[in-house]
């Protein structure tokens, strides 16, 4: 792993003149966003070159010709600015530089001019909801006094009852506890309460506060001159608070990042479009297709499109498809849902399965008790498959996602068919959440842990040195993209040959038409040239003649096979 990354050393660190424009090609118009396949990598799991347990930027330098042959458009890097990681790097102590575990400015721009090189888009993660408390700002909040210059960057507020010792609220934190904690003036006493609506090291700005919003525009045009290709935003639907910062008692049913019926006071308010209608504003200063897409837990999709309006954001998550169970009604549902919101304001629906606050949907699909976003998994968990058995209904959820019209996302590892690990000990875990709930919630490490690269070796080739930040597990060898690639019927090859279909026969761009009247379980529509039918029944079902079969997520089922199994989705073309 260094005969890539050792050039990254003697880079430039100023921002290349030939990084402004990607070099992947594209047709003016082209709109490349629409129908890209875009792939996320979580930088401290994904690769790691110099041997420390956590994945870095020359190691994702090594990983980009991997990606390129699996067939993928972009890559979408979570955080890797500057944090003291308390929350894996989701809190940002500077905004403009490289976490030195994580490696230098001058290896960012190397992996740009590589990943362009090979045809990829670059996508960054940018934290505007909240800084990490280590950022300079919030450290000259804490220094100064109330009703200060430095303090209306962040929320502070003076606290109710008579002391002042109550919080000015009841939030609670999405992580757990309270959303609020108290500060110690200069003098020593009890003072203002600053608003964290993730952890208490995480605080949030005052986004009504103008230097906090040229502060960000000025962060956009940092990346964009070192030619990042967009944005993924985190915690879109935050920023903006509902005034007054009422008291609110949540559902307990719905999930901590709202999306629920009733928006808490700290989401989903319409004051973020305002906010991103600017960014779309800084991003048109540049050439190549720059795109913002939203982090927005909100609902239902209607709403959640207008933020992907033509004058805002490009692209969003939609979440309602990944949390959609296996079962034909609800995801046709769920499909025509998010083909009419979207396009009913210009934008393609994104589909996605996985991601890094998700249980691996090659788990979550198959598991038979209820587990609510965030919760993850652990040993006292119940309902928990065995990872053979739902590999199956895995690949075909999968063949039947990269189907459909519009753009995807891939979280790192799905395409080897990794599961969640469940087993982690709880002296290993690092989520804030495992420990601000006491071990109530076990948190997101279990989709978090490194990739295995190589069938063999202490870390399986996630490095050369068998240090890991988490645990792998000791069967990991067996997902290794090694013992995989090039074998007929592996997942790593399923996907490759999906993506490569789904580029041939233009599927992201074509209508989708359904068929009716099929057999219970049965989901069948024609995209393009392609007929696309999936059984997520629990009987085998006939196939009809669709046409030569070209893919499948079960190898067992060959082209003239009269019957589909459960928990298989096949794609043919050519009508019989």
């Amino acid at each position: 792993m260094t005969e890539i990354h050792a050039a990254s050393a003697a880079a430039d660190v100023a921002a290349p003149a030939s990084h402004r424009t990607p070099a992947a090609p594209t047709a003016p118009g082209d709109q490349w966003w629409r129908s890209a396949v875009i792939y996320q990598i979580y930088p401290r799991s994904f690769r790691d070159a110099n041997g420390d347990g956590i994945g870095d930027l020359p190691g994702i330098i090594d990983g980009l010709p991997a990606l390129a042959h699996l067939g993928v458009d972009a890559v979408w890097l979570s955080p890797f600015m500057t944090s003291p990681q308390r929350d894996a790097g989701y809190d940002v102590a500077d905004y403009r530089d490289v976490d030195p575990i994580f490696g230098t400015l001058a290896d960012y721009d190397r992996l740009v001019e590589v990943a362009h090189a090979l045809g990829l888009r670059v996508i960054v993660d940018l934290v505007p909801n909240h800084s990490s408390s280590d950022h300079p700002w919030f450290q000259a909040a804490l220094a100064a006094a109330p009703g200060s210059p430095e303090r209306a960057r962040y929320l502070f507020r003076d606290g109710r009852g008579p002391a002042g010792d109550e919080p000015p609220n009841n939030w609670e934190s999405v992580f757990g506890g309270g959303a609020w904690t108290r500060v110690s003036e200069a003098d020593g006493t009890p003072g203002q309460w600053y608003l964290h609506v993730f952890d208490s090291t995480q605080p949030d700005f005052d986004w009504t506060n103008p230097e906090v919003r040229a502060e960000f525009e000025d962060i956009l045009r940092f990346w964009l001159d070192r030619g990042t290709d967009g944005f993924r935003v985190d915690v879109a639907h935050g920023m903006i608070k509902e005034e007054g910062l009422p008291d609110f008692v949540p559902n307990p049913s719905e999930g901590s990042m709202g999306g629920g019926e009733q928006d808490p006071p700290f989401f989903g308010q319409d004051g973020v479009h305002e906010i991103y209608r600017a960014w779309h504003r800084v991003l048109e200063e540049y050439d190549g297709e720059r795109v913002l897409c939203a982090e927005a837990w909100v609902s239902p999709l209607s709403r959640m499109a207008r933020w992907v309006r033509p004058d805002e954001m490009q692209q969003a998550f939609n979440f309602p498809y990944s949390g959609t169970d296996w079962d034909a009604a609800a995801l046709r549902s769920v499909i025509d849902e998010s083909l009419e919101a979207f396009g009913a304001v210009g934008a393609p629906s994104t589909w996605v399965l996985s991601n890094h606050d998700l249980v691996r949907h090659t788990t979550r699909l198959s598991l038979t008790a209820e587990n609510p976003q965030g919760a993850g998994l652990g040993p006292r968990s119940v309902g928990i498959p065995e990872p053979d058995q739902a590999l199956g209904r895995a690949r075909a959820a999968s063949t039947l996602m990269l189907a459909l019209p519009g753009g995807a996302y891939l979280y790192q590892g799905e395409e080897l068919g990794l599961p969640e690990v469940t087993d982690l000990p709880d002296e290993a875990r690092q989520d804030p959440s495992f420990f601000r709930t006491n071990g109530e919630r076990y948190g997101r490490d279990g989709c978090r842990v490194p990739l295995p690269w190589e069938a063999t070796g202490a870390a399986f080739g996630f490095n050369d040195s068998g240090a890991s930040w988490l645990p792998m597990p000791g069967d990991w060898g067996r997902y290794a993209r090694s013992a995989q690639a090039g074998v007929e019927g592996s997942t790593l090859e399923l996907y490759r040959t999906l993506l490569g279909l789904r580029r041939e026969h233009g599927l992201a761009h074509a209508d989708l038409v359904w068929h009716e009247d099929q057999e219970a379980g049965v989901l069948a529509f024609t995209v393009g040239a392609v007929t696309v039918v999936a059984n997520t029944g629990s009987n085998p079902v006939s196939l009809p003649g669709y046409g030569s079969l070209v893919a499948s997520s079960d190898p067992s089922v060959s082209d003239g096979a009269e019957l589909l199994p459960p928990d298989v989705t096949v794609w043919l073309t050519g009508a019989a």
